[in-house]
């Protein structure tokens, strides 16, 4: 400290003798430099006693080092990593530029030798110290950083929060991370990201921590887009805030956690699906937004095809049999089960459903959730069901040999099953459940009717426009001579409204293949996927790919998002 204080007086008598300030100026700024602990230039800038440049140019003189003037270096995003926020912040240093092994540095104070070795063991460089006004070089390392309050309150101020934002039924917790998590920023920016996320029509939010950065992505339409990097250090209260609200364990920090947010933004009331898993740097949180007043429940509003739709209503309105809505993750399964269930809501009917998690409340449906840590699994539930006198079952997902051969005997002994499978397109599902241990006579017998489902992104309607494809792209769709003339296609050419995307909202593409005497006589032979395949398309079963060029021939969709989701015939 006193190291400190002989060189704040040894400044700022060179100052008096450069005739930058006079004694009494000296005096004033040296009271402030003791109170706030600051150093003395920086003290006598923030005081407008002297211009920050004529301090640089002094400092540089004595330390026989370059001056810069920051204002005109623009530092590159990978250069910044090479230096930590926190080291950056500790000895007011900043990155500028790299070349070959040498890296120039902006410092406050370029003889200090121990922060320059620092440096050189941290970026694996030489460094090249260079000196930097430190008003200048602090508000520098906030603003590429990413550190300041008023970087904060602009991300809050872009999400346009609304004030009545409020969390239903949130638990209290006494835990010590309550205080770090109830601090205004970081309530305010999660709920800011919550509400944003509701109002742009988000699927999921990503919040991931990295060695030197947070980043938020969103999902939209089924692709994911980066909105902001908080600040590095409010890494622990953002998670901690965030699992105080879905009542998680803020403490254990070891192994994955599963919770739920409900908060009301105006009169809607929106449940999130909470999940975080330990990472590296931290914990990955993403949030799966359920918004009610989103969900469709019309499968007339879904895209079928009229045979389709016709093939899926009659099989649904079955007294008992098997209907398998098979995709990937994501795909819609868990809407289309719901919506059948919903057309098959009556008073006179008793409907159970098995899920992990229930992700939406239906009035009149009975939904379980299934719990394995204590052993309530889908086979337990499916078990519990029968003896609950049911007309209708829906099992979330039909995981192993146990659920599936409970789910067959439902639908063999006057239920009808809704279920879902991860295969990649109708006729491998009925592979799939023999793989699993199922007989095929059982198969056969059992499932009336087999959904397989993609999404794909709109074209935004806003700037949808005609768009000419080469003949190599037109022939990666896998497209006929004779189609090639008839298609006109379109394209997004970006626009406000849909983000510059091209797209906007999603719509899906639909393999439905009933299961005719025919089909059914196959499976019990054990013919192929690709027979079965071949055997539905030739009674009138639409592949994902067709329904994908039908989508195309209508305007909905573009040629990229059916290449990259659907497979060639």
């Amino acid at each position: 400290m006193a190291t400190a204080a002989a060189n704040a007086l040894r400044i700022g008598d060179l100052l008096i003798n450069e005739g930058l300030i006079s004694r009494e100026q000296l005096d004033q700024a040296l009271v402030e430099q003791r109170s706030s602990g600051l150093r003395l230039g920086y003290v006598l800038v923030k005081m407008g006693l002297v211009q920050e440049l004529e301090i640089t140019k002094m400092l540089a003189r004595q330390y026989r080092v370059p001056a810069v003037d920051l204002s005109k270096f623009k530092v590159d995003e990978r250069i910044l990593k090479l230096i930590p926020a926190d080291l950056a912040l500790k000895h007011t240093v900043l990155p500028l530029r790299r070349e070959g092994r040498t890296l120039t540095v902006a410092m406050v104070e370029p003889g200090n030798v121990q922060v320059v070795d620092d440096l050189k063991f941290v970026t694996r460089c030489d460094v090249f110290p260079v000196i930097a006004g430190e008003f200048t070089l602090r508000t520098a390392i906030e603003t590429y950083y990413n550190q300041s309050e008023a970087q904060l309150v602009n991300l809050l101020q872009d999400m346009e929060l609304d004030d009545e934002v409020e969390v239903v039924e949130e638990e209290d917790d006494d835990d010590a991370g309550m205080a770090l998590a109830d601090d205004a920023p970081v309530v305010k920016l999660i709920n800011g990201l919550l509400t944003d996320a509701v109002k742009r029509g988000v699927s999921d939010i990503h919040i991931e921590p990295f060695e030197h950065e947070i980043r938020v992505r969103y999902r939209l339409d089924g692709a994911l887009m980066e909105v902001m990097k908080p600040p590095l250090k409010l890494k622990a209260a953002l998670t901690s805030r965030v699992k105080i609200m879905s009542s998680l364990n803020i403490a254990e920090r070891r192994v994955p956690q599963d919770g739920r947010i409900k908060i009301k933004v105006g009169p809607k009331v929106i449940d999130f699906r909470v999940s975080t898993l330990p990472v590296i740097f931290g914990e990955k949180i993403v949030m799966r937004i359920l918004d009610k007043s989103n969900l469709t429940l019309d499968l007339k509003k879904f895209g079928f095809e009229p045979k389709a739709e016709q093939d899926l209503m009659r099989a649904i309105m079955n007294p008992y049999g098997m209907v398998l809505v098979t995709g990937p993750t994501g795909s819609g399964k868990t809407t289309t089960l719901y919506s059948a269930l919903s057309q098959i809501n009556n008073i006179d009917v008793n409907i159970m459903t098995a899920e992990d998690p229930v992700e939406y409340n239906l009035y009149g449906i009975n939904q379980v959730l299934v719990r394995n840590d204590i052993g309530m699994t889908f086979a337990a539930a499916l078990r519990a069901f029968l003896r609950q006198d049911p007309n209708i079952i829906m099992v979330g997902e039909i995981r192993d040999l146990e659920t599936g051969s409970i789910a067959i005997k439902a639908a063999l002994t006057g239920h009808l099953v809704l279920s879902t499978l991860h295969t990649n397109d109708a006729p491998s599902t009925v592979t799939r459940m023999i793989d699993m241990g199922i007989e095929p006579f059982n198969v056969s017998s059992a499932v009336n009717l087999i959904v397989a489902q993609r999404l794909v992104r709109r074209i935004c309607s806003d700037c949808k426009a005609e768009h000419q494809y080469s003949a190599d792209e037109l022939h990666a769709l896998g497209l006929s001579e004779s189609e090639l003339g008839e298609i006109t296609f379109f394209k997004g050419a970006g626009c406000p409204q849909c983000g510059d995307t091209g797209y906007r909202g999603r719509a899906g593409l639909y393999e439905v293949m009933a299961l005719s005497p025919e089909l059914r006589r196959m499976i019990l032979k054990g013919e192929s996927t690709a027979e079965l395949q071949r055997q539905a398309v030739e009674e009138g079963m639409l592949t994902l790919r067709m329904d994908g060029i039908v989508k195309i021939r209508k305007g909905i969709t573009t040629l990229e998002e059916i290449v990259k989701e659907t497979a060639g015939n």
